[in-house]
């Protein structure tokens, strides 16, 4: 059975201000790294054997954090990059709700593009490590739209929450997709309870 772990990256000054990222490169913000670090402890090495990333600094960065726990082998799929907005990116949610109420942003990548992109990544990583864990650290929409099709849509976009550096389990067995958790956040409980610097 091959275990992929989805982790969402870390917090970024647009997620903070609700603007559409997109595939616009936008580096993580101060929060955002405690998020990847707080997640990187809380992992044991012994329960992966490696780590890829998104090509997008968000997701490059926060995984690279967490790696300096984990020490595992390391590499890049642009398969697992956010799927373009197009127009909607840079827009923050009152903005797109005014310009595009529909949802339907000019330029952006077609939804079954997108899925075949992200699903075409998940065999890829399964036929690549077959029996291994996986530590993929992708974007929201990605984790959301494989979680979509994997449940039929019982779950996904507009119906789960996927939170900054939360981790979705899914695993594949017999050929079949199966879920085994999403948007674990216990690791972030750390955060919360420190004291302000």
């Amino acid at each position: 059975m091959t275990t992929i772990y989805l982790v969402r990256h870390g917090e970024t000054a647009w997620n903070a201000e609700r603007r559409m990222q997109g595939q616009t490169d936008i580096p993580l913000n101060e929060k955002g790294m405690q998020q990847a670090d707080a997640c990187g402890a809380a992992l044991n090495p012994a329960d992966y054997n490696i780590i890829i990333s998104s090509h997008l600094k968000r997701a490059k960065q926060t995984a690279e954090i967490i790696n300096t726990y984990l020490q595992l082998p390391f590499e890049q799929m642009e398969e697992f990059a956010e799927r373009s907005f197009g127009d909607g990116e840079g827009l923050t949610m009152d903005e797109r709700l005014a310009l595009y109420p529909d949802h339907q942003f000019p330029n952006q990548e077609e939804l079954e593009d997108f899925s075949n992109r992200i699903m075409g990544g998940m065999e890829k990583v399964a036929a690549t490590y077959p029996g291994k864990q996986v530590l993929l650290v992708a974007h929201g929409a990605v984790i959301n739209r494989i979680l979509s099709i994997v449940s039929n849509g019982e779950l996904g976009s507009g119906k789960t929450m996927i939170e900054n550096t939360s981790i979705t389990t899914i695993s594949l067995a017999d050929g079949q997709w199966i879920i085994q958790n999403y948007n674990q956040i216990d690791h972030l409980q750390r955060l919360e309870t420190q004291p302000p610097v």
